[in-house]
């Protein structure tokens, strides 16, 4: 017979009996984390020109390709709104823009279920630059040369740093499925 030292935490079936990951972990690190990447632009920085990256939007495109079944389509509209309560942009514009860029991800899923990063960096390139030009329009401007430049290089820095934020959710990820005791 196999003798268990008590002062061990480990059984004889090993650690992972008894285990599970935390059903608040699960669901709220990816929605908190969406929200707080939708106040950050709002709070460190204030500039007449554009140059902090939608965060909240990277976050939630890095989430959705990271983790296809972790949110609904549905979802856009109510993280839309958060971002739009924040964001100053004319309020309903992040509400479709994001509902518009769940829903063209979940088509794109279903046309190319095969998916290496690459083809994830380069849809994610395409929704920011839509996603920054249409916010852009949507908030009054123009679709012109000045326009364009003064918008490019946020284009070009969310573009840049969409590797970084999708290891920071797949860290976030791991987090969120760490298996945690369960006591009865």
């Amino acid at each position: 017979m196999e003798r268990v030292n008590p002062k061990s935490r480990r059984d004889a079936y090993g650690s992972r009996i008894n285990r599970a990951p935390s059903p608040t972990l699960v669901f709220l690190i990816p929605l908190c984390s969406i929200l707080l990447g939708s106040l950050i632009p709002v709070v460190f920085i204030a500039s007449a020109v554009p140059i902090i990256p939608p965060l909240g939007f990277l976050l939630l495109m890095s989430w959705r390709i990271i983790r296809p079944g972790i949110f609904p389509v549905w979802i856009g509209f109510p993280l839309g709104l958060f971002d739009d309560l924040f964001s100053g942009q004319p309020f309903g514009s992040a509400i479709l823009l994001w509902s518009l860029a769940m829903i063209a991800i979940e088509l794109i899923e279903l046309r190319f279920p095969w998916r290496n990063f690459v083809q994830d960096w380069l849809t994610v390139a395409g929704f920011t630059a839509a996603y920054i030009i249409a916010s852009g329009m949507l908030s009054g401007g123009e679709f012109d040369l000045p326009m364009l430049l003064a918008i490019l290089p946020q284009i070009i820095l969310s573009i840049a740093l969409f590797p970084l934020i999708s290891r920071l959710v797949a860290r976030l990820d791991r987090l969120r499925l760490t298996r945690f005791r369960v006591v009865n």
